[in-house]
């Protein structure tokens, strides 16, 4: 255990003995009835925290969901984070990207890829990516039948990351097929 871990029990103790005593103190004629109220709150605390602690599993994340007008704009909305999100088609795989318009290029995390059929130990891990969380290995891939709405690419570049990543990035490497606009909490790809 840890000096910081040991530290934080040391107070939580401290602070569940000041509560206990207070509550002896409180309720000694009582103590039924102190009891309940202690249960009671209790699971007021434990229902407020695990909400707490599932809240991105529970209001989910709301991925791919866009519109094709009929002019063939594509209108992605602004999920609850504040990003934007697609569902490109990838030789009959979904995969689920957020749109990064600060990353360069297409980035897989190593999930999507082994769904998309490579074969992370055979990837040759050569490149170097420099992100928020420092530098990390990459492989470049390339992706065939991509599709985005209408809209259909061959031969995609993209980099498998050895790293720590929750979605796959859709980059500037991609979206610059793309005109972008910007209007309120949707973003509107056209070509």
């Amino acid at each position: 255990m840890e000096t910081e871990d040991l530290m934080r029990l040391t107070y939580l103790g401290i602070l569940s003995a000041a509560l206990i005593g207070w509550a002896l103190v409180e309720y000694r004629g009582r103590l039924g009835a102190g009891m309940r109220m202690m249960m009671a709150w209790g699971a007021i605390f434990v229902a407020v925290a695990a909400g707490y602690g599932l809240w991105n599993d529970i209001r989910g994340r709301e991925t791919g969901r866009l519109m094709v007008d009929d002019q063939g704009r594509i209108e992605l909305p602004m999920a609850q984070d504040g990003h934007y999100y697609a569902t490109l088609e990838i030789g009959g795989t979904m995969v689920d990207f957020m749109i990064d318009t600060g990353a360069s290029d297409v980035v897989l995390n190593r999930a999507a890829a082994e769904r998309l059929g490579f074969d992370l130990a055979t990837l040759d891990y050569s490149g170097q990516a420099f992100t928020a969380n420092g530098a990390v290995r990459t492989a470049r891939v390339f992706l065939d039948d991509v599709s985005l709405g209408p809209y259909d690419d061959q031969r995609i570049t993209a980099y498998v990351n050895d790293g720590e990543l929750d979605i796959p990035l859709l980059g500037m490497d991609y979206l610059r097929r793309y005109r972008i606009e910007m209007a309120g909490n949707r973003m509107i790809l056209s070509r």
